[in-house]
């Protein structure tokens, strides 16, 4: 009996012409497009400089401002006032000052004085970018010390030399970060919404009634709604897999088995959440609209965006019941850092958890009458 239930919603997600399309265009476009635009990383900063120096030493050091690649030189002002003017006027956001004297004081005394001020209405970009020009100032001086030290005859004087070296990501590129979790929302959204559509669209047709006086238990009728979507769900895992590492070099350090193992439980939960939302709704739209609060909610809330670690304590607790972030985890722990399945079994009883919450919830909650 099962296996007829399952051809038949195969033949309906077949015989839609929109269904198959999205399953396979929506990924590309989402793994096309989103890790370029959905990245924090800070750059383009304009920045007006105020040198008072007019210096060899100023001038080396505005040069190695901009050719750092985050900063975009909008204008050198004669005057602070003259940059305030700038920043007001959004042209400017962080203004580089150079004191008088810059060049003078830097060889008679060791050091001199400049001054940073940030637009702040950007309270990221602002600090953000302070950091980077305070790093690159930082850099500047360095580099200084290393000739004067090279130049002189004088014993040489030690220097501790730091070199950062960055585990999992060695050039910091933030598409590196986002896209294993870009594809559990792609998953997430596809393998939610079908399912919670599903049952709701036979209710609005009436075919429903057809299956409510058949024999097929609640169990049987549950599992074979699932099943298409499961396939769906590999499907898609596989197309973003190919994005990956086609467009972007992107392969994942661990094993594939453990990432499609998790799917396979994750799948079950998302589906068994949009069929639990099909099970109480009346019409398409209004599964549409619980649907898209849940998901709206469990991906602010997943670490997606914004780390976990940096929400308020209260937020930090309601994550607890997120799936959505147990399995973001999976994915960067297994894509960049090479995690086992002995180091994600936190994350596999709480998807197990999960997976059996919403499923045992969507039978009991069907409404079959014979």
């Amino acid at each position: 009996m099962i296996k007829f239930l399952i051809e038949k919603e195969f033949k309906q997600i077949l015989r839609n012409k929109f269904i198959p399309r999205l399953i396979v265009g929506w990924p590309i476009m989402m793994m096309l497009i989103m890790p370029w635009a959905a990245n924090q990383e800070i750059k383009n900063i304009n920045l007006s400089v105020v040198d008072n120096d007019h210096s060899t030493y100023s001038e080396r050091l505005i040069q190695k401002v901009v050719s750092s690649g985050y900063f975009n030189l909008a204008d050198v002002s004669s005057s602070n006032d003259k940059a305030l003017e700038s920043i007001e006027s959004a042209d400017a956001d962080i203004i580089l000052e150079i004191q008088p004297d810059f060049e003078k004081n830097l060889i008679k005394e060791g050091y001199a004085n400049v001054m940073i001020s940030a637009n702040a209405v950007n309270g990221t970009k602002g600090g953000v970018g302070s950091s980077y020009l305070a790093s690159i100032l930082g850099d500047y001086a360095n580099e200084i010390r290393s000739e004067w030290i090279q130049s002189s005859d004088e014993n040489t004087i030690p220097v501790i030399t730091i070199v950062p070296q960055y585990k999992f990501n060695p050039y910091l590129d933030y598409k590196i970060f986002m896209i294993p979790a870009l594809m559990v929302m792609m998953m997430t959204m596809l393998t939610g919404f079908l399912p919670a559509l599903n049952i709701v669209g036979e209710k609005e047709a009436g075919t429903i009634e057809q299956m409510n006086v058949t024999p097929v238990s609640k169990f049987t009728f549950i599992l074979a709604k699932l099943i298409p979507y499961w396939v769906i769900g590999f499907i898609v895992l596989t197309v973003c897999f190919i994005l990956a590492a086609l467009v972007y070099g992107l392969f994942p350090s661990g094993s594939l088995l453990t990432i499609y193992l998790f799917t396979s439980i994750y799948i079950l939960v998302v589906s068994g959440l949009g069929l639990v939302i099909s099970n109480y709704s009346n019409t398409m739209q209004q599964a549409m609209f619980v649907m898209f609060f849940f998901m709206i909610i469990f991906i602010l809330m997943s670490g997606l965006f914004t780390p976990i670690n940096s929400m308020p304590d209260w937020a930090q607790k309601i994550t607890v019941i997120n799936p959505l972030k147990y399995f973001i985890q999976v994915m960067r722990m297994v894509y960049l850092k090479g995690s086992s399945f002995v180091d994600l079994s936190t994350q596999m009883f709480a998807l197990i958890g999960f997976a059996l919450f919403f499923n045992v919830w969507a039978i009991i909650s069907y409404r079959k009458t014979n």
